[in-house]
């Protein structure tokens, strides 16, 4: 039972998680012989204030 766990900030659509985690589930099909059944895709959406990078929270960074 493998599982994949994506952690990235909100904002993105129903439509965009759907072609994502099934881009996800034939690329770990196709690369590392799982059967899609047995597979977990699990999206995190965590808001920009509560993500940093080099100190900067990303809803104070200017490059996002």
């Amino acid at each position: 039972m493998p599982v994949v766990t994506i952690q990235m900030w909100t904002g993105r659509t129903v439509e965009q998680k759907r072609a994502l985690t099934r881009a996800i589930t034939d690329a770990m099909v196709t690369h590392a012989d799982v059967k899609p059944d047995g597979l977990h895709v699990i999206i995190q959406e965590i808001p920009k204030e509560n993500w940093a990078r080099a100190g900067v929270l990303g809803i104070d960074r200017k490059d996002v």
